[in-house]
Parts: C-alpha cells; sequence; structure tokens
C-alpha cells in the first residue's frame, strides 16, 4: 500500500488500506484519522470509511480499514482467520484480564515448569468454549457489558464456540511466556491468557497483544496512521 499513489477516486471506488495500529490509539481514532486525511487530501466533504475487526487500545498491529464501496467487503473480512502474537504474564490476574485494570489477586508460580506448559496447550486447540471478558464492548440488555463492569455490576456472560487453529509458546521468561495464536473471528485472546492461567494452577494476564495477520493481510506490508498522512502529503 502507497497512499502516495492514490486518487480520490481509488478512494471513493474503495480501498482496503493495512495499517499498524499503535499502542493506546483505539480503532475508531485510527479510522478517523485516515478519514480526516483523506478528506483534506481531497476536500471531500464526507466519504464512507470503517473497520474490519476492532482492537483494543493495548494491542498494536494489524487494521483493515475500507473505504468507499470497499466497506461492503468488511462483514467477509471480519470473518477472516486472525493471528496473534503477544505475552502473557502468569501468577497475577486482572478484572479485565489484561492491563487495563489493575491486579486483584496472586497465585504461586513455583510449581509450574516447561513440561506443565507445554502439557497445557492441547486443551487449547480446535473448537472450544470460551467465556468473553465482562471487560468488552459485546452487548447485553442493549448495553455493552463493559458498561456493566465499570459499575461493579455483576453480570452473567454467556459462553461462545471459537476455533484457535494454532497456539505455541515461543519463549519462556517466568513470569512471562510470548505465544503465537492463530484463530477464528470472535476469539478473545485476553480470555485464553486467563482460561491459560487456570489449566497450569495459577493465574494469568495479557500483558502484551499484536495483531499480526488477517487473512492473507499481513502487517508487514502496513503502515502506522502517521505514515499514510506523509505519504499523502498533508502533514
Amino acid at each position: 500500500m502507497y497512499a502516495e499513489g492514490f486518487t480520490k477516486h481509488d478512494f471513493l471506488e474503495g480501498k482496503i488500506l493495512l495499517i499498524d495500529k499503535p499502542l493506546e490509539w483505539s480503532s475508531f481514532q485510527a479510522v478517523n484519522a485516515l478519514k480526516w486525511a483523506i478528506r483534506k487530501k481531497f476536500n471531500l466533504s464526507k466519504i464512507k470509511i470503517g473497520h474490519a475487526g476492532t482492537l483494543d487500545p493495548l494491542a498494536t498491529g494489524l487494521l483493515l480499514i475500507c473505504t468507499g464501496k470497499a466497506t461492503k467487503k468488511i462483514p467477509l473480512l471480519q470473518g477472516q482467520v486472525k493471528e496473534y502474537t503477544g505475552t502473557f504474564t502468569l501468577g497475577k490476574t486482572t478484572p479485565s484480564y489484561d492491563l487495563e485494570t489493575e491486579v486483584n489477586a496472586a497465585y504461586p508460580t513455583e510449581h509450574i515448569t516447561l513440561e506443565s506448559i507445554q502439557e497445557a496447550i492441547p486443551q487449547f486447540l480446535g473448537k472450544i468454549e470460551q467465556i468473553p471478558p465482562v471487560f468488552s464492548a459485546i452487548k447485553k440488555d442493549g448495553k455493552r457489558l463493559y458498561e456493566f463492569a465499570r459499575k461493579g455490576e455483576k453480570v452473567a456472560v454467556k459462553s461462545r464456540t471459537v476455533e484457535i487453529l494454532e497456539f505455541e509458546i515461543t519463549d519462556i521468561r517466568m513470569p512471562q511466556i510470548d505465544f503465537r495464536v492463530v484463530c477464528s473471528k470472535g476469539t478473545y485472546i485476553r480470555s485464553l491468557a486467563h482460561d491459560f492461567g487456570k489449566a497450569l494452577g495459577s493465574g494469568a494476564y495479557l500483558s502484551r497483544l499484536r495483531r499480526t495477520k488477517i487473512g492473507d493481510y499481513h502487517v508487514n506490508t502496513a503502515h502506522t496512521p502517521q505514515s499514510f498522512k506523509e505519504q499523502l502529503s498533508i502533514l
């Protein structure tokens, strides 16, 4: 993707833009940054634009942003298999299953070995039942789950069937372990971290997450919102 070669017609007819979302940016912020850049460059009063799959602010990596007529492809892109890399921190849990909230419990890790980590992996491969984090955007009774969670209100969250196609531990630096996961739409890596900690007789939360692939699209060919704007020569 080289934005400097794109015309107004290109964006209106439809482009799939590969963006490497920065840490602490929301997916909405990334979409807005590109929308503003395109509108300013081509003096457009409006343009259709949206993303194909939310990334949490504490995650980085591949975000597919569609413009113009390409926005019709968003449902198809959302259903593509995704790849993530990241880090689980063992021995502690948080209510959000990641760094959004403070640690709420600590657990022993002395019993965890390389063998026990490897032995825990198979139970998370294939189709599994997963309970999404209560700090998530899933709707219940017309409200987002995180709205209940932030008020301290308890709410029952239904499990969902997801599929883990590949799951490997790539490095161990106790209490942190690095991983790579290839999974279906709807998989919460935060829940995977939480459940993996329980499988080890301990606790865990997600301390780093990067989305590297969506279908055949790879983050290696993506651009940051800043570099996209630079290529449009609007800074």
